[in-house]
Parts: C-alpha cells; sequence; structure tokens
C-alpha cells in the first residue's frame, strides 16, 4: 500500500513537472536574466550580500575573484552534497537553474560599462536591485525552479537540523550577511538585511500575487442575522461549518465567506453591529476559484 502511494505521488509530481513547460521555462529564463541584471548592475556594485552570490561579492571585493565563478563552483559544491545528502530526486530538480544562473550573471557582467548609476543614492540602489532581484526570483519559484545556492544549504541547514526552512534560512543567510559586516562594516550589513527583507516580500508576492479579497470565519450567537446582512445586504454567498470547541467541547456553527477587499470594512462593523461579541478571523485571500 504504502509503495502504491508514493508510485501514486511521483506520477503525480510528473505530471506537474510537465504543464506548460514553455510558459514555464520562458519565465523561468526572464526571471534568471532579470536576477542576473540585478545582481551585476546593482548588488556587486553597492556590496550588497546574500546567498552564494553574496559569498561571490565578498570574495571579488578582497581578492577580484569573477562571482560568477564563485557561484558555479558553490552550485557545484552544493548539488554534490545534496545527491549524497537529500537524494537523486531533490538534486535532479535544482540541477537546470543551479548551472544556468552563473551562465546568466557571466553574460550580463558587460551592463555595467553600458548602464551607470554613479550618483545615484545608495539606499536606491539597494531597494531597485533587491525589488528586481525579489521579482526575478518570483518568477522562477513560480514556474517550479530555484537558482540552487542557498536553497540547497537550507534543505540540508533544515534536515539535520530538525528545523523548519524558514529558521534554516535565518541561519545560512544571517551567517553570510554578518560575514559581509566584517568585510564592508555595518552600514552595508544593514543595507544586505533590508534588501534580503525586501527580495522575500517582492518573491511572494509575484508568487501568490496581491490578495484582492479577505475570507472571514465567524463564530456568533447570532448567525441568522449575520447570514442575512452578507447574502442581502453584501450580496455574497456563505458556507456554514459545523465546528467544536477545544476547550468546552460544545458543538457550534462557523460562517465562512469571501468579500472583495474593498468591502472589508462594511463586513467586520456590521458583523459587530449584529453582535459585539462575534468572533471571528480575517485572512487574505490570494486566489478564489469556482461558486459564486
Amino acid at each position: 500500500m504504502f509503495w502504491k502511494k508514493k508510485k501514486d505521488t511521483e506520477n503525480t509530481m510528473k505530471k506537474i513537472y510537465k504543464k506548460d513547460l514553455i510558459i514555464r521555462y520562458s519565465n523561468f529564463l526572464l526571471g534568471v536574466t532579470i536576477v542576473a541584471i540585478a545582481y551585476n548592475l546593482f548588488l556587486v556594485p553597492s556590496n550588497v550580500v546574500y546567498g552564494v552570490g553574496g559569498v561571490g561579492v565578498m570574495l571579488n571585493h578582497l581578492y577580484g575573484t569573477d562571482p560568477s565563478f564563485v557561484i558555479l563552483i558553490g552550485a557545484a559544491i552544493l548539488l554534490v552534497m545534496s545527491y549524497f545528502i537529500l537524494g537523486k530526486e531533490k538534486t535532479v530538480h535544482s540541477v537546470f537553474g543551479s548551472l544556468i544562473y552563473p551562465v546568466f550573471v557571466k553574460a550580463t557582467q558587460w551592463i555595467p560599462d553600458v548602464i551607470s548609476i554613479q550618483g545615484a543614492e545608495s539606499i536606491m540602489i539597494v531597494i531597485v536591485g533587491a525589488v528586481m532581484t525579489g521579482f526575478g526570483l518570483g518568477l522562477i519559484f513560480k514556474a517550479g525552479f530555484t537558482t540552487g545556492g542557498t536553497d540547497i544549504l537550507n534543505q540540508i541547514v533544515s534536515k539535520f537540523g530538525k528545523m523548519s526552512i524558514g529558521n534554516a534560512m535565518i541561519i545560512t543567510d544571517g551567517l553570510i550577511i554578518l560575514a559581509s559586516g566584517f568585510i564592508f562594516g555595518i552600514p552595508q550589513l544593514m543595507y544586505s538585511i533590508i534588501s534580503l527583507y525586501i527580495i522575500s516580500i517582492m518573491s511572494d508576492k509575484v508568487i501568490i500575487g496581491i490578495s484582492q479579497s479577505k475570507a472571514f470565519y465567524v463564530i456568533t450567537s447570532h448567525e441568522t442575522d449575520v447570514k442575512k446582512f452578507i447574502l442581502s445586504h453584501l450580496s455574497h454567498g456563505v458556507t456554514v461549518l459545523d465546528v467544536r470547541g477545544g476547550f468546552t467541547g460544545n458543538n457550534q456553527k462557523m460562517i465562512m465567506f469571501i468579500i472583495p477587499t474593498k468591502e472589508y470594512f462594511f463586513a467586520k462593523e456590521g458583523i459587530l453591529e449584529i453582535d459585539p461579541n462575534a468572533f471571528f478571523v480575517v485572512t487574505d485571500a490570494y486566489e478564489v476559484s469556482g461558486g459564486e
């Protein structure tokens, strides 16, 4: 039974990887191009550090080493580690991005010679570079690829440290950024932290989009009145779920509904007007499919 489930899962993954290949590869190549340009035009000149590319920035500053060469060597080492530690399946899907990214970094190294950012404020260089990088990485991740590097290292640290990928990222990128502080100084370290934060936010926005809707989960003693308000005044459908209190064990009804973000105020105030003691949770709904 376990073997059958594993086979079914593998077949599902194969079908996913085969979907929309042309669009996915186009988005990947566009994303890698954007990230490589941002790296050479903004991040290397301003000594902003994150990931394996950040190691390339530091070695370039100290020894004049070609950053693309450092990224390629780092990717190769991490791929070998991934094969022996994480297994063949996880490594295979990282190979393409790991090898293509340093090639694109090398291919776009001429851009700073053509486009000059001399005289621009340091903070603006960092922000624009981070936004471009985050946008490019978002396209890459959304297409189902990675650029390897610390993505592999994070998985390895997560496995051996028995921690989440998020905590592993804090450790790996944190140590690289901390090292940059000894080389470039505290101001550059702060720029790197700001850059990493913007990159993470921007890539998330590209992957899941900007929330256009809100999801409400409401528990109230005035279930009928709240339902009527949502159905009649806001003209949106509702779903009623059977739930049970974890502490009291009492059976209750939960109302769930999705509304456009612009109607959030009216929904919230309407619920509180009907039942000031209502318990509700509001979350972003990034994608809504089906229903009304």
